[in-house]
């Protein structure tokens, strides 16, 4: 049994580690597990979907090989250990580009699958999983599962987010985007409201591809924030930026996300843009991926970990709910230096238990000051009831059962797909097995 935690570090649990390796043998093997199972990529969700404290981990990151590429049509089948990273250094210098990627790209196919991950251009191109083509599923009673928009799609629907739970993603064909290169313009517009958040988000949809806010979380009723936004563009700008070796060298012995350090930084981070808001070429690594520039950065939470609170709302109750939350957050001297708040185009979700819905979200991390935090996530909790929103399962870890089932009323018709032998702490703590 080896100890492994989840990127938020809340917990460190004894888990029976097998590294899958070969897609031939992912079959052999986990049929002959008799403890419940649950594939594992690189650990960056945020709590427990990933996790099955003493049971079988399967980690994937070793299936980690591109099958083939079609650059005459953007068609890439991989197996389901590669990086997101790898792919868009593959595809991008050859005019193609992962559709939709979340805010890292360490993480792997499976895992974006699984979890159905978003990225700033929802109102474009909706969730990963409306690109993947085809999925190869490996059940635990030895059934190979091939799925997609039309083959099998009920299938498909229940795998993508589906948590990982309805079998062992070995495979996937993704159909890819074209792009001009690897540069965007871009442009940054303080606001000084959410109805001016609103207003940009709105006018942003027709205009940009990706669109995204940082909201001060510590003002209060003065919400402010700065919004972000971006479209492919050709240019010879210059050679992508370095690559950069910087790391969270260790863990501190208490967080340095406190309300001292939490305000200060609000405040310079604020007015450090405020400076220097219009329009610019950027990298695409710098404008997606601008945490993956810190190793490790989540152990600057200290030794308790954190937590990740992200809702969503539908438009009718959205503005009253986020500010709400905005109040009660601030209220409490709890946030995270980078709270993003963004919309969701008004598409159907691609998975049964995809969490995107049209409607407007707010993420942010917390340190786990205990019972302080947890007290703060029942008021969350009651915003989300109350607003008929939904918590996202990737970045959860404590969302009470009653709130997931009535956030996905989907849930009754997945169950159906769930493979027996398969099993994590969110499925135990929100599923009941």
């Amino acid at each position: 049994m080896i100890p492994v935690s989840s990127w938020g570090r809340l917990s460190a649990d004894p888990h029976h580690v097998i590294a899958l390796k070969d897609p031939f043998q992912i079959q052999s093997v986990v049929s002959r597990e008799p403890l419940p199972g649950i594939a594992h990529g690189m650990g960056r969700s945020y709590g427990d979907v990933c996790l099955n404290p003493e049971g079988a981990l399967w980690t994937t990151t070793g299936l980690d090989h591109l099958v083939s590429f079609d650059i005459a049509t953007g068609r890439l089948v991989c197996e389901a250990g590669v990086l997101l990273r790898d792919i868009q250094r593959l595809a991008i210098p050859r005019g193609w580009s992962l559709p939709v990627t979340p805010g890292t790209q360490m993480v792997t196919v499976g895992g974006g699958i699984a979890n159905d991950v978003h990225g700033k251009n929802h109102h474009l191109c909706g969730t990963f999983g409306d690109h993947v083509q085809r999925i190869t599923l490996i059940r635990t009673n030895g059934e190979i599962v091939q799925c997609g928009p039309v083959t099998n799609p009920e299938w498909f629907s229940a795998s993508v987010g589906g948590l990982g739970l309805t079998g062992v993603i070995a495979q996937a064909e993704i159909q890819l985007r074209p792009v001009a290169g690897p540069w965007l313009e871009t442009e940054t517009v303080p606001y000084g409201s959410l109805d001016e958040f609103f207003q940009l988000a709105e006018e942003s949809e027709s205009g940009w591809e990706h669109a995204v806010s940082w909201v001060d979380c510590v003002a209060g009723d003065n919400t402010r924030g700065l919004f972000m936004r971006g479209s492919s563009v050709a240019s010879s700008h210059g050679p992508p930026p370095k690559p950069r070796s910087l790391t969270m060298p260790v863990v501190p012995p208490v967080s340095l996300v406190n309300r001292l350090t939490l305000r200060a930084f609000n405040n310079g981070y604020h007015y450090l843009n405020m400076r220097k808001p219009g329009r610019k070429i950027a990298h695409y690594e710098t404008f997606f991926y601008p945490l993956d520039n810190l190793q490790g950065w989540n152990r600057m939470y200290g030794p308790t970990g954190f937590f990740q609170y992200q809702s969503v709302f539908p438009p009718e109750s959205g503005r009253d709910a986020v500010q709400a939350m905005l109040k009660d957050i601030a209220g409490a001297g709890e946030g995270s230096f980078l709270a993003v708040l963004k919309t969701f185009g008004d598409r159907a979700p691609a998975g049964m238990l995809s969490f995107p819905k049209s409607g407007v979200t707010l993420a942010l991390d917390f340190p786990n000051n205990g019972p302080r935090t947890h007290k703060l996530f029942e008021r969350l909790d009651a915003i989300v009831r109350e607003a008929k929103g939904r918590i996202y399962p990737a970045k959860d870890a404590r969302m009470p059962r009653d709130l997931f089932e009535v956030g996905y009323p989907r849930l009754s018709e997945f169950l159906e797909y769930r493979d027996p032998g398969i099993s994590s702490a969110l499925s135990r703590r929100l599923m009941g097995s």
